[in-house]
């Protein structure tokens, strides 16, 4: 995190002095430019992660972001605000009804982990089916986001990230054509549907901070966890 912090303050100081704002932002597509904030609708480049990474310490920036994106786009996400729950305290979480996708059940989530899961559905989910499987996703079947507990409900662990509703888990897919996915029993099976499932998931690793599948534990055979606590954890 130190080198991430150092390597973010030299790339905003040589663009600022070297270019000077102005010509920056003339020469440089928002995508890549770091003075420009994150825009779900910007392509997937070496500082998405790094700007929603920088989401994660200013609430006030991440909660313009998502309402622009709400503004901008045919999706239901509804601020809740800021409570405590059973002794998780939640900040400015949002509960998202409907995005480009229908979901089996609304949901709690931190503004980083809504703003990723916009990125995420724009930029791969989306195009990933429709390149490999032909048509669109048109519902996801998920396990949930906000769960106050521990890691691995174990007495000593750390708070997971659930417990700040900063972590969804994907189980499922339903596609505009009818066809249904389902990630325990396709993941492993070494065919067309397995290439999908590994390609997708991989794709979220350029996205979320922490991602989570069924090769990392037994805990994780039936989802994919999706998170904004880490920075590139892929496993």
């Amino acid at each position: 995190m130190r080198w991430f912090v150092i390597g973010s303050a030299l790339l905003v100081l040589v663009s600022w002095y070297g270019l000077g704002q102005p010509t920056l932002r003339s020469l440089v597509p928002d995508a890549y430019n770091p003075l420009v904030p994150l825009n779900i609708n910007d392509e997937v480049t070496p500082l998405t992660r790094w700007k929603l990474e920088r989401l994660k310490r200013d609430d006030g920036a991440c909660q313009a972001v998502l309402a622009q994106a709400v503004k901008t786009s045919d999706i239901d996400v509804r601020p809740v605000g800021s409570f405590e729950v059973q002794g998780c305290p939640l900040k400015n979480v949002s509960r998202v009804y409907r995005t480009s996708v229908a979901f089996n059940a609304s949901f709690l989530a931190s503004c980083p982990l809504v703003v990723s899961w916009l990125v995420f559905e724009r930029q791969r989910l989306q195009p990933i089916t429709r390149d490999m499987l032909g048509t669109s996703v048109a519902r996801v079947r998920h396990y949930g986001s906000f769960a106050c507990r521990n890691i691995y409900h174990r007495a000593n662990a750390p708070r997971s990230e659930h417990a700040s509703a900063s972590a969804f888990d994907l189980a499922a897919l339903e596609l505009a054509d009818g066809r249904r996915l389902d990630l325990l029993t396709e993941w492993p099976r070494g065919d067309a549907r397995s290439e999908y499932w590994h390609t997708l998931f991989k794709g979220a690793c350029d996205i979320f901070g922490t991602s989570l599948g069924p090769d990392y534990n037994q805990a994780h055979a039936n989802h994919f966890h999706l998170g904004t606590r880490r920075f590139g954890l892929c496993r």
